[in-house]
Formats: structure tokens, sequence, C-alpha cells
């Protein structure tokens, strides 16, 4: 007679705890929906993804003395709906299933199935943190909610068959996101659960609070049960727009093709070379330099031995001498004295683009000049020293300009320099210019040359 009234209570106890339960998640969904409704604006992204995925559980406890759990269980799937409220915010629902299991061969069976649907928050830590300026197609997500969790233990206690429980749920966890095409990502998830008022633990073979009553029911004392999951899956983002909220850059806007036909031929006239020195006219102060001048990187004619003969006309463009004499001394003098002269005051440089290790067109000559040099002068011995502007993080400016000395050293080599005569390295930024002027920025990429 006592295990029929024990039967029928837990059932009756389990049926009502099930509704109570059921009643608060589907009221949270409800309001959770209605607050966010008046946010749904027309926006640039995309705001849905349907996301599946599946992997490991692990139930940390309650668990009853001598009944263990594996470290890693493959048992655990899950579904879920996402909608971004912009590109740092949003709210998911998610429902995942799986199934508790012993360690075979160290604990008793045990079989404790489970359904966990929640409604969850989410912040979208890879714009707030900028990824997009380092790793552009990792991402990173938060999300945190409550829910509800229906447990289903086999064996159990009682050995009788008695209904699944209802626990209410606290989630917390981090996602990573790799993008595969604007339309789907790869994600990895580790998530934690923490179940309150969970009845037994989670063998189901022990009632989960100090002491047990008669009949037993829903402890008001009791362990939290904690359990995590990690998994692999998609995000499968749905929408008309280009990109989904999880990669939109705020500001990157979409021209037209009438908008791009316009900046394009903007940026043709900006580039021409009216004097074919190598210098775009927008960046010229001299546009009109001779044909086969020697410039710098704004364009203007090289004297740089002073002597008030350009370098394109001067014979000895490192020495200075007389006009009459083509620029060359009258009295022989120390060439060498005169190209440390040039190279200390910054007249010898080799310059780059950004973010370039090729030598610019304009600067081809001055490794023409250094070459003669050395190949007038086979004593002497020479540094190749590279730089590179503030942009960009400090590590990788270092090897740039490593590896812009690099290929100024190819350069002499394939001149026929001996390289026994000749050593590179890179410097890493010149912070000794404005980083704000593109035009200081641009003197910053180069390379320079020290007499050994």
């Amino acid at each position: 007679m006592g295990f029929v009234f024990l039967k029928e209570e837990l059932i009756t106890f389990a049926l009502k705890l099930k509704d109570y339960y059921m009643k608060k998640i589907l009221g949270l969904v409800v309001v959770g929906f209605l607050l966010f409704t008046p946010l749904f604006a027309q926006v640039d992204f995309n705001r849905w993804s349907i996301e599946v995925d599946g992997g490991f559980n692990k139930p940390m406890g309650p668990l009853t003395p001598g009944y263990l759990s594996p470290t890693l269980n493959v048992g655990h799937a899950g579904i879920s709906g996402r909608y971004m409220i912009n590109q740092y915010f949003g709210v998911s629902s998610d429902l995942g299933f799986g199934v508790f299991r012993e360690v075979r061969g160290e604990s008793p069976r045990f079989r404790t199935s489970y359904q966990n649907l929640n409604i969850q928050g989410v912040v979208n830590f890879g714009r707030i943190l900028n990824f997009e300026s380092f790793m552009p197609k990792l991402g990173l997500l938060y999300h945190g909610g409550v829910g509800g969790s229906r447990l289903d233990y086999e064996p159990n206690l009682f050995g009788i068959e008695i209904p699944a429980e209802y626990a209410y749920t606290i989630v917390n966890g981090f996602t990573g996101l790799f993008s595969i095409s604007p339309r789907v990502a790869l994600k990895g998830d580790i998530s934690v659960y923490l179940n309150g008022r969970q009845t037994f633990t989670f063998d189901g073979m022990s009632y989960n609070a100090p002491f047990v009553v008669d009949p037993p029911r829903n402890p008001f004392v009791h362990a939290t049960g904690t359990w995590w999951t990690g998994t692999l899956g998609l995000a499968i983002y749905l929408g008309k727009k280009d990109v989904h909220a999880d990669w939109y850059i705020e500001g990157e806007k979409y021209a037209t093709k009438a908008e791009l036909a316009q900046q394009i031929g903007e940026l043709k006239d900006m580039l021409k070379d009216s004097d074919g020195d190598g210098i775009p006219d927008y960046i010229d102060k001299e546009p009109n330099t001779p044909i086969g001048a020697r410039v710098d990187s704004f364009g203007r004619t090289l004297d740089s031995d002073g002597d008030g003969i350009p370098d394109h006309l001067d014979k000895c463009p490192f020495v200075p001498g007389p006009a009459s004499n083509d620029g060359c001394p009258v009295k022989e003098v120390n060439e060498i004295d005169y190209f440390k002269k040039a190279i200390n005051e910054g007249y010898v440089n080799v310059y780059f683009a950004f973010d370039r290790a090729k030598p610019q067109p304009f600067s081809s000559s001055s490794v023409n000049y250094v070459a003669n040099f050395l190949k007038r002068n086979p004593g002497v011995n020479l540094e190749i020293k590279g730089f590179a502007d503030e942009l960009g993080p400090e590590n990788y400016n270092m090897k740039l300009s490593e590896r812009r000395a690099k290929s100024v050293y190819d350069l002499l080599i394939a001149a026929g320099i001996d390289a026994g005569r000749l050593s590179y390295k890179g410097y890493g930024e010149d912070t000794s210019v404005d980083k704000r002027s593109a035009d200081a920025r641009q003197l910053a990429r180069r390379t320079s040359f020290e007499v050994k």
C-alpha cells in the first residue's frame, strides 16, 4: 500500500513541477520577444541565424558516491535560433538534448537523458574588441540566460518507472566563430549549466538533499546540479543583406555602381604622373621635372652633394664641383667622405609604398648610385638599414623593415656587389616623423645606408 502511495505522490509532484516550469519558460520567451520587437529596425546587416551543433557533455555533480561519468562523453546535440538587435547585442533561444552515461568498467550503469530549453542574451565581443583589425575571420560571442531542463533517470533510486522531473537552469558560455562564407560560419561552444531544484543526483540513485523527506519531493535545500557541454557546429545566416551582424563593421558602406565609377575616375586622376618621375601628381611638388631626373618621394629634383647641379646632370653626384667641370671637383677629393656625408644628411634612401617590400620605381636610381660607388671603392663595406612607419602592429613592422632591407641587399648583389661587403638589418618603426601626416609616413617607409 505504501509503495503505491509513494508512486502516486511522485507522479503527481512531477506533473505539477512540469506545468510550473513550462509556464515560466514560455512566459520568459514571450516577454523577451515583446521587449525586443520595437528594436527590429531596417539595417545594413542580417539579424537572424540558425545554429546546429553537437559534441560532449559532463555532469560535474551531484553524483552518488561510486558513480562516475566520462570527462568527455559524446552525447549532446543542440539547435538554436539567434536574433541580433545590432552588431553588438542579441538574443537566442536554444534547445539541447543528450544523455549522461557512466564510465564503462569503473562505475555502475546509469542513463540519464535530458532536454534543455532556454532563452539567452548574446554579446558580440568580436565587434566590441575590434577583432577585424587583426583576425577578420574570427569572432567571439558570450551568451547567458535562463531556462529549464527535463531529466529522465534510468535506472533510478526507487527501481520503478517514474515521470521525468523538471529543474530550472542558469546557463553561461562562450562561442568562437570562424567565417567560412557570408552565409556560413564554423562555431565552437563551451557552456556551463546550473540546475536548481533538482530532486535527484545526475545518476538518479540518490535523493539530492541532506535528508530524505517522506514521501520524497522537490528539495528546497539541495546541491546545485552543475554540468557543461563542449560542441562544434555551424551557424547559418539568414537574410537578404550581404553580411550578418556577427561580422558587420559600423560605418562600412556599400557604394552604388555610379559612386564606384566616380571614385575610380577620381583615383585615376590622382594617380596621373605628368612628368613620368614615378610620383603621382597629387603629391608631386615639382610636376615638371625633366625626364630621367632623380627625385625624392615628393617629386623634387635631388642634388645630393649640394653643388647646385641636379643629380641627373651631375657626373659626380656625391662630390661637389663646379658646373664648368660637370659637377665634378677640379682637384682630386676623397669620394668616400662625400658619400658618407650624403648618407648622414639623408640624401641616399630607397623608398617603399605602404606595406610593401619592393622599392618604389623612382628609388631604383638610388640603388644604382650605391652599386656604382661600391664598385669604384672596393674597400668600402655597407650596412643596409630598413625602416617602417608607425601604422600597424610593432612586431609586424619590425619584420617588414627587415624585408625591405633584404630586398635592397638582393638588388645590390644582383648588381655585382660581393655579399661579404654587405649586411642588412631591420630597425622597425621610425618614430622621428609625425605619424599623423601621410607625407611624413612616406619618408619613414625607407631603407638607408651606413658606410662601414
